[in-house]
């Protein structure tokens, strides 16, 4: 079985009880996982979640922080018609 396979054969219960498995750091059975079990249990999520799940509901999604208006320092304020010298330097 290969890797794509392996991703496609996992269920829902699977994928929380890995889930969970990384976020306590041991099995159900309560055995500790070493740190390559780790690293492959992480990549089964996150390919799990990349085949399964929106991007905004992945592992690790951040969302995009909203701009209200782009190069302006002045927030909450209408500044459409504020006119602004320039200064030339010599």
């Amino acid at each position: 079985m290969d890797f794509q396979q392996l991703i496609e054969a996992i269920t829902p219960d699977i994928y929380n009880k890995l889930k969970s498995a990384v976020e306590l750091g041991k099995w159900p059975d309560g055995t500790q996982l070493t740190p390559m079990q780790k690293d492959n249990t992480l990549q089964a999520i996150i390919a799990y979640d990349a085949h399964h799940k929106a991007e905004d509901e992945r592992v690790g999604f951040i969302p995009p922080k909203k701009v209200e208006e782009p190069c302006s320092s002045k927030k909450g304020k209408d500044h459409t018609n504020d006119e602004q010298p320039v200064k030339w330097q010599e």
